[in-house]
């Protein structure tokens, strides 16, 4: 039996947390735990909170049992997906404070060890592959599968990343096999963009800049231009994976504001580049090849406090050349 499957043995009452602004790996996460959970402790009471979710994984089966307010409850038990620190759990790390137990699952390197207990796989593709490994096989049908695939293919860019293994690849093979629409999966929720989303995208690309001798470039999208085109922050993903794909390029740095002299910035890297240890300098955390951070200043301040870190790596990999 797995720490997971010991774990809810005897919780009554269960709540299920993420971090806010979920991305694919975080819904499927949670609401393949949700459903799992509900499947071996069917007369248990379980939650799953989330803030700010996107309408495109609304496929997935208990998308809208999901609550995005906290209330005064507290829980026998409470899980925690695809969240490095508690900081990033919003205003639902109330619960996790008030938890008899609390356990996290999680593969970002980052990860601070904030739960009870922590099952952390640094080198799995997702949080949604170490929770794969976490269930009963046998318990993991269609709707756990659907939610668990689009957890996967959201974090490896559809198997592309190098965070891909041999493992991940079974593990995909074995969730096809509950007879999942994986075509579908991954052409609405990964590919698929609304025309809006499809005019920011463009906008970005034409204003970026590269620097570095060409191996970075960097675009920003400011305020006022989200205004313009009537997007929000989660109209803006997928614009740093488009950028990692020009070529020539190590690393991809994409920033939107979200305040005067306040950027939100996402880090993309190639080969070379641990976008995680400089996100963590300022702050933020993430993956080897993914990661994010909050900064403040202009946007030259923001991008040449970057630009240093990054040329600090690309340098020592060219000395040991």
């Amino acid at each position: 039996m797995t720490k997971l499957e010991q774990m809810l043995e005897g919780a009554a009452s269960i709540v299920i947390l993420g971090h806010v602004n979920p991305d694919g790996d975080c819904m499927g996460s949670c609401l393949a735990m949700y459903q799992y959970a509900r499947k071996r402790r069917p007369d248990s009471v379980i939650r799953v909170c989330l803030k700010n979710f996107p309408g495109k994984f609304s496929y997935l089966k208990g998308y809208e049992d999901i609550q995005e307010e906290a209330g005064g409850e507290s829980f026998d038990l409470c899980i925690c997906l695809d969240c490095s620190d508690k900081e990033r759990l919003g205003d639902f790390g109330v619960y996790l404070d008030g938890a008899a137990n609390s356990i996290c699952v999680d593969h970002h390197v980052t990860n601070t060890g904030y739960a009870g207990e922590n099952i952390v796989e640094p080198k799995a593709s997702s949080t949604a592959e170490v929770l794969y490994g976490q269930f009963c096989e046998a318990l993991i049908d269609r709707d756990i599968a659907e939610c668990l695939y689009t957890g996967i293919i959201h974090d490896t860019g559809v198997f592309r990343y190098s965070s891909t293994s041999a493992k991940t690849m079974e593990i995909a093979g074995k969730l096809m096999g509950t007879g999942i629409d994986f075509t579908r999966i991954i052409d609405d929720s990964f590919f698929k963009k609304t025309y809006l989303q499809s005019q920011i995208l463009g906008r970005a690309l034409m204003e970026c800049i590269r620097f570095s001798e060409g191996k970075c470039i960097f675009t920003v999208v400011k305020s006022q231009d989200m205004e313009f085109y009537g997007v929000g922050p989660k109209d803006l993903d997928g614009i740093v994976d488009q950028l990692r794909t020009i070529d020539g390029v190590e690393c991809a740095i994409f920033m939107y504001e979200i305040d005067t002299h306040m950027y939100k910035v996402s880090m993309r890297s190639n080969y070379v580049v641990d976008v995680s240890r400089i996100a963590s300098f300022f702050g933020g955390g993430g993956h080897v090849r993914a990661a994010g951070c909050t900064m403040s200043g202009s946007i030259h301040d923001v991008v040449n406090n970057l630009s240093g870190h990054i040329e600090k790596q690309l340098l020592a990999v060219s000395a040991d050349d």
